[in-house]
């Protein structure tokens, strides 16, 4: 099965959605089929991928499988999950979207029910199913395309929304800031995915000890896995391609609060440096005037060319850049232990 990774941070402004953007474009054109999956509500990652028009068009279509919120909305009624429609966004490369939807949050009510009455002992299975849903329809689009890898974009809260999406991860990668508010929002992480953890791993004992589990062999669940495998430093000022003084105070407590907030590890030493620390990724400056270019001619940053408006020192930092997110790709490529 293809792997699936999460993007995660109950802080929110730190450049997480523009972090998968690029990388999803960067893993498609190292030659991986990949499928993005928009879990946030907002819904900021579907319009980096599409224009306006094409989204206005989604959300006023209510045919099934169209949204995220389009596979899920029969479970709020009583019927079962819709197959997704992916949506091919590179012409030359293996890169699909299953569009997000504002109206994915109404579905919050419908997953916060269904996580006490898993653990009954009538009718267990519409529960379980409805809270592993995100995983069910994730499984759906990697087997529609024969997906090599998948990327999740969820919102910054710790809501049931984002408990699902967790429990359908493999692997989980933190987008930071260096301030105070993501150093915060890093220790509320550790203990809510550890928690998530344990939950389900109850929930998956009591599905299997509940007599109706030999009703639905063919019935898979995930493992709730949500591996943390690094952080990424982001949207950080540069002077002399070294962060500014503003945030290295910040930064430097990163490796420790991530030590101890996310693996849960004692005896840390307080001093590691982010060089230092295999679980730091990268750092990914903030690229100012070219993120609007990009977004206006609807490409990543490392795609932009002189016709596009970057010309002169423009054009070393979309150089810079491209050099930034492939970098960052192999990385995740060489953690997940999957070739390049």
């Amino acid at each position: 099965m293809a792997p699936i990774l999460t993007f995660f941070n109950n802080k929110g402004g730190v450049g997480k959605t523009s972090l998968i953007y690029h990388l999803a474009w960067a893993l498609a054109e190292c030659g991986k089929r990949v499928v993005i999956a928009d879990l946030d509500p907002q819904a900021n990652l579907t319009a980096a991928f599409l224009r306006e028009n094409e989204i206005e068009d989604l959300w006023n279509d209510s045919s099934i499988g169209t949204t995220i919120y389009n596979c899920v909305r029969p479970m709020m009624e009583v019927g079962d999950l819709s197959k997704p429609i992916l949506k091919k966004v590179s012409r030359t490369n293996d890169l699909y979207l299953l569009p997000g939807d504002v109206a994915l949050s109404g579905f919050e009510d419908t997953l916060s029910d269904a996580w006490p009455s898993s653990m009954n002992e009538n009718n267990p299975y519409r529960h379980i199913r409805i809270l592993s849903s995100f995983w069910q329809i994730l499984q759906m689009s990697a087997d529609e395309v024969n997906a090599d890898i998948m990327l999740i974009d969820v919102g910054p809260n710790l809501g049931a929304i984002n408990r699902s999406a967790l429990i359908a991860t493999d692997y989980v990668i933190i987008p930071l800031g260096a301030d105070l508010f993501s150093l915060q929002g890093l220790k509320n992480l550790g203990p809510a995915l550890r928690n998530w953890r344990n939950m389900w791993k109850k929930r998956l004992d009591n599905w299997q000890e509940n007599r109706d589990y030999s009703r639905y062999p063919d019935f898979r669940l995930p493992t709730g896995t949500m591996n943390p495998i690094g952080y990424v430093c982001q949207q950080v000022g540069m002077r002399d391609s070294r962060p500014v003084l503003a945030y290295d105070r910040w930064a430097n407590k990163i490796p420790y609060v991530y030590r101890e907030s996310l693996l849960g590890e004692t005896n840390i030493d307080q001093n590691i440096s982010r060089d230092d620390d295999p679980h730091y990724l990268a750092t990914i400056k903030h690229y100012r005037s070219l993120v609007p270019m990009a977004q206006e001619h609807n490409k990543p940053i490392f795609h932009l060319k002189s016709a596009d408006g970057a010309f002169g020192s423009h054009a070393t930092t979309v150089s810079d850049a491209r050099d930034a997110f492939f970098s960052l790709t192999n990385k995740i490529l060489t953690k997940i232990q999957m070739p390049m």
